[in-house]
Parts: structure tokens; C-alpha cells; sequence
């Protein structure tokens, strides 16, 4: 991705003057790379280290504990993805209390919804609408995909076409409701058993752990890379998940004040 761009569009055009080899959206070679956070168990991503970008976040649930914020601001983050919803009955204990102290310490935040394959889409677009107000929504909400073989109650596994179109119908509900286009988190087994080619004109955020993403999701235009789930955040006890944007500084700036607006008002 060697574009000076970032191509901060609106969600509904999605970046369309991008490619997806590279690591950013813009050119980042005169990024001075140094280690924004600390990790107990850090990769070597060879020379498109996810410490080149200039914009980092974390995704939280309840499993963090108590958080203090502030120290979260001060240490650079930027944005966090919080789990609010699971399935169609599941509600993240502390997702209220999360958004509301990210919101007043000035951090841009996104509430999440894992998918789960043995209830319908619109039970789900429910179960999210029901318990997530349009006001912790400043971010686009997130579909969390992935097959979650640990699960003692959902092992179901739908062909990649019923995956696409509950997929589909649950990120419509979405919009339609909070006026924003979903972005999609996956991982890299179930991108390339369910997604690959697909959705081009949605927001990825992609998890990619032992290696960079234009390995690991070929032909994928991403704007979020999910780099480690072993780092050291100021504020939180205990392993963080730690993404990163792919842009710069001011390419943030813009996207977040593009998909803050509300296209149904």
C-alpha cells in the first residue's frame, strides 16, 4: 500500500483507490520506528513492524478488571474496541462502565458484537440494538467473525455463503439502526474459509499475530491490525490486546471525524 493516502472516505466508499500488499495506507517510510508499548511476548514482523504506525488502540472486555483511563490516554492510546454483546443473549458486564470513562478521558471508542452461527441474524441485531446505545457508538460498531472451537454451547460451522449472508443481514440491521457501516474483525483461518474476495467495501480489522497481514490476508485492503494480545498498557492489569491504524496521525484524524457523524440524522 503505497499510496500518500489514506483515502479517508466515507465508510461507504471504502477506500476504493487503495491497494492491499503493503502494510499502510500511506506512505510511512519516513516513520521513525520505535517501540510504542511493551510486550511480554513480541514477534518479529521483519521491517513493516506494526511499531511503524503512528496510531495505536487496544479491544477490551470485561477480563480486563478495573481500568484507569487516564492512564490508558497518557500512555497514546488512541481508540478502543469494546466487547459489549455475545450472541443473542450475552451482555459484557462492564461494557457501560468502559465506554462511558473512554468517552470522558477522550478516547475514541467502538463497542463490539461476537457472532455466534447457532442463532439467527436478527436475533443478534436485537440483542446488540437492545443493550448498546447510539450514544457509546463514536466509532463504527464491529462484527467480531471467527469459528470458536472452545465454545461448550456453539461449535456450528455454516457454509461460507450462510456465513456471508448472516454476516450481511446482521451488518445491515446495524447500520440501518446507528447509521455507520460496521467494520469486521476476523482472524485468519475463518478469513480464508469465509471472506476471502468478499465484503470489499467494508473496514477490516484483521488479527494477525506471528506475522504481518499482507502474508497472513493476501489481497485484503485492512484498516486495523491486531498485533498482539500479550502487551503492557499503563492502567490495565495483565495481558492487552494491541492493534494498530493503518495511517498517520492527521489520516486518523480525518477518518474519525468522517464515521463520527451519524448519516441517519
Amino acid at each position: 500500500m503505497r499510496r500518500i493516502l489514506f483515502c479517508v472516505l466515507p465508510l461507504a466508499i471504502m477506500l476504493a483507490g487503495c491497494t492491499s500488499s503493503g502494510y499502510d495506507y500511506l506512505e510511512t517510510a519516513s516513520v521513525k520506528p520505535k517501540t510504542r508499548f511493551k510486550d511480554t511476548d513480541p514477534q518479529d514482523f521483519g521491517a513493516k513492524h506494526p511499531h511503524r504506525s503512528e496510531v495505536h488502540g487496544i479491544d477490551i472486555s470485561k477480563w480486563q478488571g478495573d481500568i484507569d483511563w487516564q492512564a490508558v490516554k497518557t500512555s497514546g492510546v488512541a481508540f478502543a474496541f469494546i466487547k459489549a454483546t455475545e450472541g443473542k443473549d450475552r451482555f459484557d458486564q462492564r461494557f457501560n462502565e468502559y465506554w462511558q470513562r473512554a468517552r470522558a478521558v477522550g478516547i475514541a471508542h467502538a463497542p463490539y458484537h461476537f457472532y455466534y452461527f447457532c442463532s439467527s441474524a436478527d436475533e443478534q441485531a436485537d440483542w446488540f440494538i437492545r443493550n448498546v446505545p447510539r450514544e457509546s457508538v463514536r466509532l463504527p460498531p464491529v462484527l467480531d467473525v471467527e469459528w470458536n472451537g472452545a465454545s461448550p454451547t456453539c461449535r456450528h460451522r455454516p457454509d461460507p455463503a450462510t456465513v456471508r449472508a448472516q454476516m450481511q443481514r446482521f451488518m445491515d440491521r446495524l447500520e440501518s439502526y446507528y447509521g455507520k457501516r460496521p467494520i469486521i474483525y476476523t482472524s485468519v483461518d475463518f478469513h480464508r474459509e469465509n471472506l476471502q474476495g468478499y465484503f470489499q467495501d467494508y473496514h477490516f480489522w484483521v488479527r494477525s499475530v506471528a506475522k504481518h497481514p499482507e502474508v497472513t490476508y493476501a489481497d485484503r485492503r485492512w484498516a486495523f491490525w491486531q498485533y498482539t494480545s500479550t502487551g503492557v498498557i499503563p492502567g490495565i492489569k495483565g495481558p492487552t490486546d494491541i492493534n494498530a491504524f493503518a495511517g498517520s496521525s492527521k489520516n486518523w484524524a480525518n477518518w474519525v471525524a468522517s464515521v463520527s457523524k451519524d448519516r441517519n440524522s
